[in-house]
């Protein structure tokens, strides 16, 4: 299997378990790994052979613009479903970092990994 990766995208969005924390969104950093069979588009070389990775961003920036979570967790889903299903990924892994959200840190954050069932 090919990955198509995105790394550190920046994204605003409402997130955090206590309400006042979902009141403004905040910048979350991003790393996607896409598994995706490449062959027919590295031979083709047409981009209907392969998932859009701007349209993957745009989509992205659209559905946590539109969507709050309280848990990072539960965003790493949101964003790795709808990858597997809108783009038809075989497989998923996406990063959440949430910069500096606590004193002398610098990200905390999941890593979720998905398959196409």
């Amino acid at each position: 299997m090919d990955t198509i990766f995105i790394n550190e995208l920046k994204v605003q969005t409402k997130l955090g378990v206590p309400e006042w924390e979902r009141m403004t969104p905040q910048t979350i950093i991003l790393d996607i790994e896409i598994g995706y069979d490449l062959t027919k588009a590295s031979k083709s070389d047409a981009i209907n052979d392969t998932i859009d990775y701007g349209a993957v961003v745009g989509r992205i920036r659209e559905t946590l613009n539109e969507n709050s979570f309280q848990l990072v967790e539960a965003l790493a889903e949101h964003i790795c479903q709808l990858i597997l299903k809108e783009f038809g990924a075989l497989s998923v892994k996406v990063k959440v970092a949430k910069p500096a959200i606590l004193a002398g840190l610098k990200a905390l954050g999941v890593v979720v990994e998905r398959t196409k069932t």
